[in-house]
């Protein structure tokens, strides 16, 4: 008998577990999903009420997109067992005032993306275990002050994304357990000072995109634990002295996109636990050397696109655990203080792009020996110094595109060992002997230099267009040259080296210039020049002179403001043909350059020195001369054909007929 019976014990078990489900869905109404776990899914907009039959055991009923407009005294009738209400996106715009006085068990109301313009007074009174309400997307415009009397237990209220423009300074009276409190993308323009007295359990205080123009003094004294303050977006000029102080337990705030030209002193003192702070987007004209309090847990701190030109140098001091620090998009940041970065050993990210920076302190990096990711790309730095990036030892990504450098020393990033990302273009690189070092570095680190094809020479004119990354050690062969005494005809800073050889029949010069253009002309004025020579005799079956110091009236040209003459000082010995006389040769660099000298001006020829380009140009110039000859001389022959037709024509037309 046991066998049997527990053989039919197991069918029965078996059956009802499949049943179960089908007994419990009976009562499914139409265009509703009822699941076995206690909730109703309802959408579409053929729904015109709320369903009065539903599974007995409904705990939720959402409803989306539908087209219920009211909601009456007994919409949510026979519903005991129901603990959440939604109904969303519809278009509901009327709620009778008994309307929950027939479900005081609910626990939620969600009423969300609406057509609600108005509420009539306690209508959710009689919710006393309500622990949630979301009334946010409506077009609510005013609260009545006793809209939510009696909701003793509630915890979260979102009235945001409505048109509230003011709010009772006692609408919040008795809500003491709430902790959730959004009343954002509203038009209030100002809170009462005591509105938010009651609320000594909140935890998240969301009031940004409306238009606060002011925040009263001591509005925030009862909020001890308060977590989140999110007031960004809003047209605050001005902060009371303070007014921050309460918020001992504050972990972020966000204070960006307002109208704050200026903060006062000590205003973010007395928040230990602050994490991140935003003060971003504000029209900031300083900032106070007493701002920021001891705040060892920061970690995002974000200022930008402000009217700084400088900050204090102790801002960052009391941040010891700051790891994202994004300072950046201030077009008016021109100067750091050299200390600025001095307390914050564990930043990870240092942002400092797209602002007005000229010139950073060799030793600005010296401290940050967490730094992974250093981001200067966009200002106007125009050197850097060999050892500024010495103390970033796992920095991997660096940017330093788009700014106004036009060399760096080759040894700058030698300490940066883990660097794996690097970007150079868009600065105006100048191809000279400077640039030897850090060329020779690029073409060891190419898979670095991400951007390598795009970091090019933009002086002088001989390397145009060439990559950096391009230039090998025999480009600056002429760099190794012996160096001369020299003195300068003009204050302007050399920019590439040069050799300028005037010759006459008894004396011998040297000068240096500055890039030339290609081909160029240069306007010369007669200048009396005096200059030491040490020429030794020099035997040549041309000219054999011996040169004193002499005085000669040399042509100093007229050249742009970044160029300059200088006259060096060098023992030379040259044996010269009469026919080169009056007759300027430049070597400049690796090009040779032929001058020649015509009413008062300078004509300027370059040829490259380089062996495969000087051979390519003159297979070139040889393939011209022979394509012209060929092409005059295929001419002369149809020339010649055509004369021979042309008689035989004539002749022909001229013989008589017959």
């Amino acid at each position: 008998m046991c066998p049997y019976f527990n053989f039919a014990g197991t069918l029965w078990a078996i059956l009802i577990l499949f049943t179960l489900p089908l007994l419990t869905c009976t009562n499914c109404p139409g265009s509703c999903l009822c699941h076995s776990n206690g909730t109703v899914n309802c959408v579409g907009d053929t729904i015109t009420d709320i369903p009065n039959k539903l599974p007995v055991h409904t705990y939720q009923l959402e409803l989306k997109d539908t087209s219920v407009h009211v909601m009456n005294e007994q919409s949510l009738a026979n519903k005991l067992l129901m603990l959440h209400f939604i109904l969303t996106h519809s278009q509901l715009h009327t709620i009778h005032p008994k309307a929950f006085h027939v479900a005081p068990q609910l626990q939620s109301v969600t009423l969300s993306f609406n057509n609600l313009s108005t509420l009539s007074a306690q209508v959710f009174s009689p919710l006393t275990t309500l622990e949630k309400l979301n009334l946010n997307g409506n077009q609510l415009k005013t609260i009545s002050p006793d809209m939510f009397e009696g909701l003793v237990g509630l915890k979260e209220l979102d009235l945001s994304r409505n048109s509230l423009c003011s709010l009772a300074s006692d609408v919040f009276n008795g809500l003491t357990n709430l902790t959730f409190l959004h009343l954002g993308r509203n038009a209030i323009k100002k809170f009462p000072p005591t509105i938010f007295r009651s609320l000594t359990n909140l935890h998240q205080l969301i009031i940004y995109y409306n238009e606060l123009e002011v925040l009263e003094p001591g509005i925030f004294d009862e909020l001890v634990n308060l977590v989140e303050l999110k007031i960004f977006q809003n047209q605050i000029t001005s902060l009371p002295p303070e007014v921050f102080w309460p918020l001992r337990n504050l972990e972020l705030l966000t204070l960006s996109s307002n109208k704050l030209q200026a903060i006062p002193e000590k205003s973010f003192y007395n928040m230990p636990k602050l994490r991140k702070l935003t003060i971003y987007k504000n029209p900031l004209l300083s900032l106070p050397y007493q701002l920021m309090g001891h705040m060892p847990d920061m970690r995002d701190f974000y200022l930008y696109a402000t009217n700084l030109t400088t900050v204090p140098g102790n801002l960052f001091a009391n941040m010891s655990g700051l790891q994202w620090l994004n300072l950046h998009i201030n077009d008016k940041l021109r100067e750091l203080p050299s200390d600025l970065f001095c307390c914050v050993p564990k930043l990870m990210k240092l942002s400092l792009k797209s602002n007005d920076l000229h010139y950073l302190h060799p030793q600005l990096f010296f401290s940050l020996p967490t730094l992974g990711t250093l981001l200067l790309n966009d200002n106007k730095l125009q050197n850097l110094s060999d050892n500024i990036f010495q103390g970033l030892k796992r920095v991997s990504a660096l940017n330093l595109k788009n700014n106004h450098l036009k060399t760096l020393p080759g040894d700058i990033f030698l300490s940066n060992t883990v660097l794996k990302t690097l970007t150079l273009s868009g600065n105006p690189w100048n191809c000279v002997c400077s640039i030897r070092g850090i060329a020779k570095w690029i073409r060891h680190n190419e898979k670095v230099v991400i951007d390598r094809d795009d970091v090019i020479c933009q002086q002088p004119d001989y390397q145009l267009l060439r990559t950096v990354g391009s230039l090998h050690d025999e480009d600056f062969n002429f760099c190794d040259a012996p160096s001369t005494k020299a003195r300068y005809f003009s204050t302007q800073e050399p920019m590439t080296p040069g050799h300028l050889i005037s010759t006459s029949r008894q004396t011998s010069t040297v000068a240096s210039t500055t890039t030339l253009p290609t081909p160029t002309s240069m306007q010369l004025a007669p200048q009396q020049v005096t200059i030491q020579t040490n020429t030794p005799t020099t035997k040549s079956s041309a000219l054999h002179t011996t040169s004193p110091p002499t005085t000669l009236q040399f042509p100093a040209t007229t050249l742009p403001d970044e160029e300059f003459i200088l006259i060096t000082e060098t023992p030379l010995s040259y044996s010269m043909s009469l026919t080169f006389y009056d007759t300027v040769v430049v070597e400049q660099g690796p090009e040779f350059v032929h001058h020649n000298f015509y009413k008062g001006w300078v004509y300027v020829w370059f040829l490259s020195s380089d062996a495969v380009l000087t051979g390519l140009l003159m297979f070139s110039y040889i393939l011209l001369v022979a394509a012209g000859l060929f092409l005059i001389l295929a001419a002369m022959f149809y020339l010649y054909r055509l004369d021979k037709i042309m008689d035989k024509l004539r002749t022909e037309w001229e013989r008589p007929p017959g």
